[in-house]
């Protein structure tokens, strides 16, 4: 049940209509998450703008995508790891690179470092070690991809605490957390 419910176009400011509506031309549906967001006009924004750079960064979408889904089952977000499973099929990824990403694996080795990277940052706020840091260089991942997987990290976690704080309804294909997070 929703603790935070949506916000209605209709009751929002005429700037954040505009911005909800040009997220619905672009994604040709506005979820909830967005909504939800809408409540803080300045969140909202932040969001949109911080995703829209990371877009034109050098983790390509496929790989975007697997790192939310690997941060939203360890953040135990089924919006998110809904979301992000729809969004991954729209990128290219298959029902088992999804399955895999939530179990924070990867065929591709480059691919797997970057999940790899993105569940230690995830699980240790941060904090990794200088060992882990050196494996993800050794696995192919120079300072601006670990830059770049810290920011993803970043906006995943901001969406995944959202949601799971105010009990976005899910309003993707829902998926399901793994028993092991």
């Amino acid at each position: 049940m929703s603790r935070i419910a949506p916000i209605q176009l209709g009751n929002t400011t005429a700037t954040t209509a505009a911005t909800l509506q040009a997220v619905q031309s672009k994604l040709g549906v506005l979820p909830n998450m967005f909504t939800t967001f809408a409540h803080a006009p300045a969140a909202l924004n932040g969001y949109l703008q911080l995703s829209e750079a990371l877009a034109s960064g050098r983790l390509n979408a496929q790989q975007r995508e697997m790192v939310a889904i690997a941060v939203a089952q360890e953040n135990s977000c089924e919006y998110c790891l809904s979301a992000h499973a729809a969004l991954g099929k729209g990128a290219g990824l298959k029902d088992q690179a999804i399955l895999q990403a939530q179990q924070g694996r990867a065929d591709n080795p480059l691919d797997a470092a970057i999940l790899t990277l993105a569940l230690e940052i995830t699980r240790n706020r941060g904090g990794i070690s200088d060992g882990q840091l050196a494996a993800a260089r050794k696995a192919g991942l120079d300072d601006g991809q670990i830059v770049e997987v810290v920011s993803h990290v970043a906006l995943n976690v901001l969406t995944n605490y959202l949601n799971r704080l105010a009990g976005t309804e899910v309003d993707f294909p829902h998926i399901t957390l793994s028993a092991a997070a």
